[in-house]
């Protein structure tokens, strides 16, 4: 079910917490700003990208929150989940999959 008056803008939040395999956070940081945010914001509906580095400890060492604006956050989810691995979104080694999570966030008031 979607928050969505037909037609409508709506505002959501992704929000993308990930590690660069050991040793490889240079490849990581210079694959996330050169290719991987490009290719997300190439996403109809993704309109922006802010990164963040852990402050201290904790289990992700990085996060992007991307904006979302759209009227049908279910096609945007979709259109995300078919692009990594393909030549729409390269993947690089230097990510580790085994630790990155993305969550979708709805605000809770001004919708």
């Amino acid at each position: 079910m979607s928050l969505a008056t037909e037609g409508m803008l709506n505002s959501y939040k992704l929000v993308a917490l990930t590690n660069a395999v050991e040793g490889r956070d240079g490849e990581f940081e210079q694959w996330y700003d050169r290719q991987h945010i490009p290719d997300v914001l190439a996403v109809p509906g993704i309109i922006s990208a802010e990164r963040f580095t852990l402050s201290g400890d904790g289990q992700h060492r990085y996060m992007t929150i991307y904006e979302i604006e759209t009227d049908d956050l279910d096609a945007v989810k979709a259109e995300i989940a078919g692009r990594p691995g393909t030549d729409r979104m390269p993947i690089t080694e230097a990510l580790d999959l085994a630790t990155t999570s993305a969550t979708f966030w709805i605000p809770l008031s001004g919708q």
